[in-house]
């Protein structure tokens, strides 16, 4: 199985004629995803690359039965691209746009759970489930089908686990890439809790990295709620106090947001810490193996 999208995601580009809009759709076209449209204010009623263009996403979601969008918008205009899918009803929105202001977010936030819908990122590389279907710009070819589910705060790390564990011949059910923005729309408890109720999921990879308490909160819950291991890495371990490192979540700002104290939470709640990337692969298959 998969979690969050799979062969019944219809998927709507938000952005469609920019042209990472364009490359990523045709991505996901290639991969098999279901892409039904493109919505571009003003430019209603072309066709791009093969599929029509809408005005607005109510629009797009009443003439192609769209269940899912991914935002390929500026930042300035990113969270109102969201609060649209939003109000249109689209059940699962995936935001890719780096840099949206967190005032922009907090609104953005709270008006996406009034609606009751999912949304993953901002700042982030979305998702894909090996054989089904992906949103976002995580690479298809790196993927292969399997039980391990990887969830990941960090987009390079969650291409380079991915790469490492399917060179070791052990395939994903589904990689998520949450993103590393102060405020976001799907956390690692979502996630896992995802996992949870998926009967292929074996075994699951968390990347963390530094700044928050986001790990740690994901490692209580494993510890009180879950029953398939799971292997942890945080970034940033060598990462000096004060100094924002990438992503504008990761900055360290008290001992609670260092990598040694998220790896010492991830142990003391059962959680296999690998002290580098390439440790991941060693530790999945000793999870599988039981």
């Amino acid at each position: 199985m998969s979690v969050l999208i799979d062969q019944e995601t219809r998927l709507l580009v938000q952005g469609l004629t920019g042209r990472e809009g364009t490359f990523h759709a045709k991505q996901a076209a290639e991969f098999g995803t279901v892409v039904v449209g493109g919505v571009t204010p003003g430019k209603g009623g072309m066709n791009h690359e093969g599929w029509p263009v809408f005005n607005t996403v109510t629009e797009a979601v009443r003439e192609s039965g769209a269940n899912a969008s991914v935002v390929f918008v500026p930042p300035s205009v990113a969270a109102d691209a969201i609060m649209e899918a939003a109000d249109a009803g689209v059940a699962f929105i995936v935001a890719i746009t780096e840099g949206v202001p967190v005032h922009d977010m907090t609104r953005a936030l709270g008006y996406v759970d009034d609606c009751g819908v999912r949304l993953l990122g901002p700042n982030c590389p979305g998702l894909i489930s090996p054989g089904k279907a992906k949103v976002g710009i995580l690479p298809g070819s790196i993927v292969s089908e399997g039980p391990v589910g990887v969830i990941s705060r960090s987009g390079t790390l969650t291409y380079e686990a991915v790469h490492l564990l399917t060179s070791a011949g052990i395939g994903q059910t589904t990689c998520v890439g949450i993103g590393g923005d102060p405020l976001i729309g799907t956390s690692f408890v979502d996630c896992l809790a995802a996992f949870k109720d998926d009967p292929e999921t074996r075994a699951i990879v968390m990347i963390g990295e530094i700044g928050g308490t986001d790990e740690q909160e994901a490692a209580a819950w494993v510890s009180a709620n879950l029953s398939i291991p799971v292997v942890g890495f945080i970034a940033g371990q060598t990462a000096p106090p004060g100094r924002q490192m990438g992503h504008a979540g990761a900055i360290i700002s008290g001992s609670a947001g260092t990598a040694e104290e998220k790896m010492r939470v991830f142990e003391e709640n059962g959680i296999s810490v690998a002290g580098r990337p390439a440790e991941i692969v060693t530790l999945v298959e000793k999870a599988l193996a039981g």
